[in-house]
């Protein structure tokens, strides 16, 4: 039973944090209280400045709800841990949000136990992150925020979008899920147009605009977003065409090559087939020198003649 009041009302307030909405009941019973202290420590709470509603009746509950100002959060030491982490590593993929980042982690340090920031400091300290030449476009920790909140609120938007072949055009859709992958990330949305599920690249879309019209949540097609975008990358048209034939068994060439799974299918138990399609040359020939063994290949002209203007220049310098 928690009897110290400070105490209580501290882990009321985490309790609170940790799920949309809780019985009164089911606090009292978790806080080892009567209802009717539940019903006091939520009066303290909103004295505070804790914005909790609450519902009366049987079925009454509460919730800590949006206020003018963001409440204390209360974190365990593991959840302290990852958020420092996080903050310290996690915004290399967006814009303009390494000052914010690093103000929040200030605070966050702050306020950390000895303990917690002796292991904080210690991960910091052994971590470092490598910067590569070819790097992925950053995206706006703004736009993606409003992206979410239409995910949320099962709102329609409306926005501008970059196609890969440099178009531009204009969406209407249902977000439903952001899904990241490889640095980059995506929306997945029901487009109203065209009656049927699209994946966006974020790092495309500008001016996203809300239509106040919400709509039903409808379920994905395989009923796992991230699944399902990893699919439609994998089947994604590509400008270059390059289809590997390979001799070696298919976990094989997913442990040596960044391909996606869905692009590497096995023909017998020592042969797969790689899809090695892409927009971009230089990739179709990074992918096929990580394959490591002997393969044929089907693949367009501008491809293979990359290829061999690729392999003139190396054995050049290998004769030099």
């Amino acid at each position: 039973m928690t009897t110290d009041l400070p105490a209580r009302m501290l882990r009321l307030l985490s309790l609170l944090q940790t799920r949309r909405e809780w019985s009164g009941t089911e606090l009292a019973e978790r806080l080892g209280v009567t209802t009717r202290t539940i019903r006091r420590d939520i009066d303290r709470l909103r004295d505070l400045g804790y914005p909790v509603d609450g519902t009366t009746g049987h079925t009454g509950g509460y919730r800590l709800a949006s206020g003018t100002a963001m409440p204390p959060l209360i974190l365990d030491d593991d959840e302290a841990t990852a958020v420092a982490v996080a903050l310290r590593t996690a915004a290399g993929n967006l814009t303009g949000m390494e000052e914010t980042a690093l103000r929040a982690l200030a605070k966050l340090e702050q306020v950390l136990p000895r303990r917690l920031r002796a292991q904080v400091t210690a991960l910091q300290q052994a971590t470092a992150t490598i910067e590569w030449a070819r790097r992925v476009p950053r995206v706006d920790p703004t736009l993606l925020t409003a992206l979410a909140a239409a995910c949320r609120d099962h709102e329609t938007v409306t926005f501008d979008y970059l196609t890969s072949s440099g178009a531009q055009a204009s969406r209407r859709v249902e977000p439903h899920h952001l899904v990241a992958s490889g640095g980059l990330w995506y929306l997945l949305a029901h487009d109203t147009d065209k009656d049927d599920w699209r994946v966006y690249r974020i790092d495309r879309i500008a001016h996203p605009a809300p239509t106040r019209r919400h709509f039903a949540p409808r379920s994905v097609p395989n009923g796992d977003p991230a699944a399902y975008v990893a699919e439609k990358i994998a089947t994604a048209p590509a400008r270059h065409r390059a289809i590997a034939t390979v001799h070696a068994p298919a976990d094989t060439i997913r442990r040596r090559t960044w391909a996606l799974a869905g692009r590497i299918q096995p023909i017998d138990a020592n042969t797969c087939t790689v899809d090695c399609s892409s927009n971009s040359l230089p990739g179709i020939a990074q992918t096929l020198a990580a394959l490591d063994t002997d393969y044929t290949l089907d693949a367009d002209q501008e491809v293979t003649a990359y290829l061999r203007k690729t392999t003139e220049r190396t054995t050049r310098a290998l004769d030099r």
